[in-house]
């Protein structure tokens, strides 16, 4: 009888010599949660612990406890508000004879002794007495942190839920409602257009709209998680469990995503679990005085670009931590799924800094077989608390099965982001002139993904609009953007930018993926990269905010891509354009005119990426007999266009099945068949 192989290896044979490995990893990770599953009686009971450690209420004694694992610690005390920062009074006894929760450490606070002391509100830390010496650190998993005013310290800060009542009545949105996520990434602080940090409630009440208005069904929420450095993009995390103070409070956060539901608009967490922020007055780093109680020892523990620490990801301890946060964030404030970040560097020992030239390189010994399996829990861990539960892996290696079923032999994302997009078109309009472009690259890099595994495709996120890189936008038109985009200007420059910005963004939406993203103000070409409040700027927010008011004075051609987005988002909506399995059929490869000519799902699309063809009677194969009708042409004077094309014609195929048009150069054209 032959062997029965691993879901992946059948739909790609390709994969075949790796059958074992892929095996290994499918055994492994069944192993892993058996263990947990008998030892905790669900995955989802393991991924509780932060409803036993840190600060929780017991009903049952009236009164709260606090527990920290901190193993290798010689004594903890609780201090703060309630007891006048007394640093010795309240210490911590060490839980002995626990199979379950060993090295953890426990103080009871009876209700009818603290009741106005240990309030909503109040700060506390916790002293640490380790080989280190003595230490005030941050509860590991405390639920809220703030920076004492005109201070660089930060302090844990009680919060309890059940005072603030936070009403999720009449929040009844569905993540199913989402076939396909189309993406605004957008972070808070940056989100408005004064120059200071914009809040929770700002971006709910101003940019919430916008997004909406757009089109998007999905916001990516960036640096939710608390962060001591805001010029980290909130990637060096300190405090896994609290989101971040700089933005306002929690209940602030849950109204932004109650408002949002109620817009039809999913929220996706950009959530952290690749590292964590080296700081020790923050963060969880030797918080019990060794390097390796949630970090690895020695160099394998600091990432060798990021100024990090790196998770041991073998340590039950170190993944229920993780994963519990993974079940936190949904249901404490209503997630409606993840985007990890830095996927490749926890897969990989090398963290990626190696050629991927052939299918051994996924699965010889510079995989971390342990990060692996971490991801593959975190997955089945959200999937199992919120069945449509959107997670997304950011991984620029192509990990084969990322994004397949773990029983298929893959990790159990639902997308991965198409990170070579991005990187195609920054080399295109770096490196070569428009007349040299290969619109065979551009049609096979559009396409180029792993056969049942969807992808989230873009052609700039936050990473190409940071200081130090361009946007396309900035590629395309540099200077000329302080100077031509005045709807009245004849700059050839603006021209040829704003005609291929709208070019780029739509072939990579309607073919990259079964999904697309964006990032805030990319859509309308904001002219400024990002920088963060430093020293080397004089702390300053100019390039910290979006310029809304680019897009909405009326008189620069920001407001035409503007509008050139929200007719291109709601065109792939209203057909369906990007859900899975939308058939894509080739009608025309015209190399010489740098025309591709396309059907996918019940619309016919024509990119003229030449520079200066534009075609009488171009003709081309239609693929239906019938009547056509242009739904839009990214010519259109309303997009910045120069309405060469009259969008009101109707087209007849011949024998042939063929239609003639006006292929107007540096334009895409959306034909609908109507009968």
């Amino acid at each position: 009888m032959s062997k029965k192989l691993p879901q992946i290896v059948k739909d790609d044979p390709w994969l075949e010599p790796q059958t074992e490995q892929i095996e290994a990893r499918i055994n492994s990770y069944n192993q892993l949660k058996n263990d947990l599953t008998n030892k905790y009686g669900s995955l989802y009971n393991f991924a509780g612990a932060h409803t036993f450690l840190g600060i929780n209420y017991d009903a049952t004694n009236n009164g709260w406890w606090y527990r920290e694992w901190a193993p290798a610690a010689h004594a903890l005390f609780l201090t703060g508000d309630f007891n006048n920062w007394n640093r010795d009074s309240h210490p911590l006894k060490r839980i002995e004879g626990s199979n379950e929760w060993n090295g953890v450490w426990e103080i009871f606070l009876p209700k009818e002794e603290y009741k106005d002391t240990f309030v909503h509100g109040s700060f506390i830390k916790v002293r640490v007495l380790s080989q280190l010496g003595d230490q005030d650190r941050i509860p590991a998993y405390i639920e809220r942190v703030v920076q004492e005013p005109n201070s660089p310290n930060f302090k844990g800060q009680v919060w309890f839920s059940d005072q603030t009542n936070f009403d999720w009545s009449g929040d009844d949105f569905k993540t199913s409602s989402i076939h396909a996520p189309i993406i605004y990434e957008a972070h808070v602080g940056m989100s408005q257009e004064e120059e200071k940090m914009g809040t929770y409630k700002e971006f709910t009440d101003n940019v919430l709209p916008k997004v909406r208005d757009l089109g998007y069904n999905c916001i990516q929420l960036m640096a939710v998680q608390e962060h001591p450095y805001y010029g980290s993009f909130g990637y060096h995390v300190s405090n896994f469990y609290a989101a971040t103070s700089k933005f306002g409070t929690p209940e602030e956060l849950k109204q932004l995503i109650k408002t949002a539901h109620s817009m039809g608009i999913a929220v996706i967490m950009d959530i952290v679990h690749s590292h964590a922020v080296k700081n020790h007055n923050e963060g969880i780093n030797e918080f019990d005085g060794t390097v390796y109680q949630y970090f690895h020892a020695g160099e394998k523990g600091d990432h060798p670009d990021w100024d990090s620490k790196l998770f041991d990801y073998s340590k039950w301890e170190v993944i229920q931590f993780l994963a519990s946060n993974v079940r936190y964030w949904l249901e404490e404030y209503h997630f409606d799924g993840f985007r990890f970040d830095g996927v490749t560097s926890m897969m990989y020992h090398h963290h990626g800094h190696a050629g991927f030239g052939s299918y051994d390189d996924y699965f010889n010994m510079g995989v971390d077989v342990d990060a692996v399996r971490y991801l593959q829990l975190a997955n089945e861990i959200a999937h199992d608390i919120k069945p449509d539960v959107i997670s997304i892996a950011e991984d620029v290696s192509g990990m084969p099965g990322l994004s397949r079923a773990t029983q298929d032999g893959g990790v159990g994302f639902d997308y991965r982001l198409s990170m070579g997009i991005p990187d195609f078109w920054i080399k295109i309009l770096e490196e070569q002139q428009d007349e040299d472009w290969n619109i065979w690259d551009f049609w096979s890099v559009m396409l180029n993904r792993r056969a049942n595994e969807k992808a989230i495709a873009y052609s700039e996120s936050h990473d190409q609009a940071l200081v130090g890189d361009k946007t396309i936008a900035m590629w395309l038109m540099d200077a000329e953007m302080y100077t031509g985009m005045d709807n009245e200007s004849g700059s050839i420059v603006v021209d040829r930018g704003v005609a291929l910005h709208k070019m780029i963004r739509f072939l990579t939406c309607v073919l990259g993926g079964e999904g697309y993203l964006n990032f805030m103000g990319n859509e309308f070409g904001h002219p400024e990269w990002i920088d963060f409040p430093r020293e080397g700027n004089g702390w300053s927010y100019q390039y910290a905010r979006r310029q809304w008011s680019l897009a909405e004075n009326g008189f620069l051609r920001y407001q035409k891509l503007n509008n050139f987005d929200a007719a291109m988002i709601h065109l792939v909506r209203d057909h369906h354009t990007l859900e899975p399995d939308t058939p894509v059929n080739l009608l025309n490869m015209d190399t010489d005119n740098k025309t591709i000519c396309f059907q996918k799902g019940d619309l016919v699309f024509v990119f003229n990426f030449h520079a200066n063809h534009s075609l009488p009677n171009y003709k081309f194969f239609a693929g239906e007999s019938g009547s056509y009708e242009i739904l839009f042409s990214s010519d259109e004077k309303r997009f910045g266009g120069h309405d060469r094309i009259n969008t009101e014609d109707r087209f007849f195929t011949d024998e042939d099945k063929c239609i003639s048009i006006y292929n107007t150069n540096r334009t895409a054209t959306v034909f609908k068949k109507v009968d």
